[in-house]
């Protein structure tokens, strides 16, 4: 159990709680957590503003989200993988996640090297998960 699970002001971290429950949790900000929790609540409200109120679909938003974490410039596996996950929930088709993998290598080709084993791993899951 984390820290910040047995720390009785969990109340008072409302952003934190949300992220836990949906599932939108990096296991880096358990850490972060007990460094800052302050910080990390801030970043988190920071961030949730355009998932909540937002006028794109969550299907576009998670194509998006997919690009940022497969990006040159990022490379964070865990995002690909948990956002494709979202996006497929979404309605996101193979070819949509593919072509967004695509737009991304005009920052540099590796970001194909990232995602798309990723890609087919989450669509096989997917289809496993949908034959059960």
């Amino acid at each position: 159990m984390a820290k910040s699970d047995q720390n009785p002001d969990t109340q008072k971290y409302p952003n934190v709680e949300a992220h836990r429950a949906k599932g939108d949790w990096n296991p880096l900000w358990d850490t972060f957590f007990e460094l800052d929790a302050d910080f990390l609540e801030a970043y988190l409200a920071f961030r949730s503003v355009p998932q909540n109120h937002g006028p794109l679909p969550q299907k576009y938003k998670e194509l998006i989200l997919i690009a940022i974490n497969a990006a040159t410039t990022h490379l964070y596996g865990p995002g690909v993988r948990r956002h494709m996950q979202n996006a497929i929930s979404a309605g996101a088709s193979k070819e949509e996640i593919l072509e967004t993998i695509q737009l991304t290598t005009v920052m540099g080709i590796h970001s194909c090297n990232l995602a798309i084993p990723i890609l087919m791993e989450e669509i096989a899951k997917s289809k496993n998960s949908l034959e059960e």
